[in-house]
């Protein structure tokens, strides 16, 4: 086989690996959080950034600025990969422990609190971007102090939800059922999402209340009625001007272009850097032949003038 005719083989398999690897890799960009029951960061951007309402949300502006909130579906570990507790320390589980989400992290029993009872609970949680994985809904144990820093301790080890997730939402909401064990007063969600795509985890808290649900007689329309508000889709759509989430990026990189592909975990690896060095590999093979062949008909053209 000639020269020309290897390269051209080779640079067709080169190709060939290029191309399995850009489908291997994931489009990196979940985000989103928990709106029903609403979280903490998605209760306060419903509030409004630059005016809340509520102490707490004034307090968590007054210590983070309204950044925090307008990037609201970004309480993210690019890089979790399971790893939760080893990466979050107890005290840090609302802010996933990011600086520039802390605020959320603060031991108060003024949070917003969405009323509800022993039982069924419906679930909605807002995606700007969905993907695989899997999200599951912890609650705190009854013996759990609002006014105390969270600990993976406070968590009863039972989920009250687990539920995949697919690369599709319904009208950017996921949404599933859960069954809330018997409680009293004020408790706490936690929600952890974990890409099955990508080692990324998205975290949220959502503070609950079953002493408002007490109240004899109250039917669920009166409850849903004294919930915390959840972000309409028109401030949703005003504060992406704000935003320094890309959403169909990864991370909160303002700079990444919209869609950009990203390499990803491998789930038959464990979570390596397969994808990029498929892309490097198959690089290497087509400048390494391209070479070869500008070195041949120099040589050959060299030849011919001799």
């Amino acid at each position: 086989m000639s020269i020309k005719r290897t390269a051209l083989s080779v640079g067709v398999i080169g190709a060939a690996v290029l191309a399995v690897s850009a489908t291997t890799a994931g489009t990196a960009g979940a985000h989103g959080t928990m709106t029903g029951p609403v979280s903490r960061v998605a209760a306060c951007y419903a509030e409004g950034p630059e005016t809340p309402k509520s102490q707490i949300c004034k307090d968590l502006v007054a210590m983070s600025g309204t950044q925090p909130l307008y990037d609201w579906n970004e309480v993210n570990i690019a890089n979790a990969d399971g790893h939760h507790q080893a990466l979050i320390p107890d005290g840090k589980l609302c802010s996933a422990n990011r600086d520039k989400y802390k605020a959320l992290d603060l031991p108060r029993a003024d949070w917003p609190a969405t009323p509800v009872s022993a039982g069924s609970l419906a679930f909605k949680f807002r995606v700007t971007a969905p993907h695989q994985g899997n999200q599951t809904v912890y609650i705190t144990k009854q013996s759990w102090d609002p006014t105390q820093p969270l600990k993976w301790s406070d968590l009863d080890p039972t989920p009250v939800a687990v539920v995949p997730t697919s690369r599709t939402s319904d009208n950017g909401y996921y949404n599933y059922t859960g069954t809330l064990p018997q409680r009293t007063g004020r408790q706490l969600l936690y929600t952890v999402w974990q890409r099955t795509d990508s080692p990324e985890a998205f975290y949220s808290c959502s503070d609950i209340d079953f002493g408002k649900a007490a109240t004899a007689g109250q039917p669920v329309s009166a409850l849903a009625a004294q919930a915390p508000a959840a972000p309409s889709e028109d401030q949703i759509t005003a504060g992406l001007a704000k935003s320094t989430v890309s959403h169909h990026g990864h991370g909160g990189n303002a700079n990444e272009p919209a869609g950009a592909v990203v390499p990803t975990a491998s789930a038959a690896v464990g979570g390596s850097a397969t994808g990029p060095l498929l892309l490097a590999g198959a690089a290497a093979i087509g400048v390494g032949w391209a070479g070869m062949v500008l070195r041949r008909r120099r040589f050959e053209a060299v030849r011919r003038d001799a």
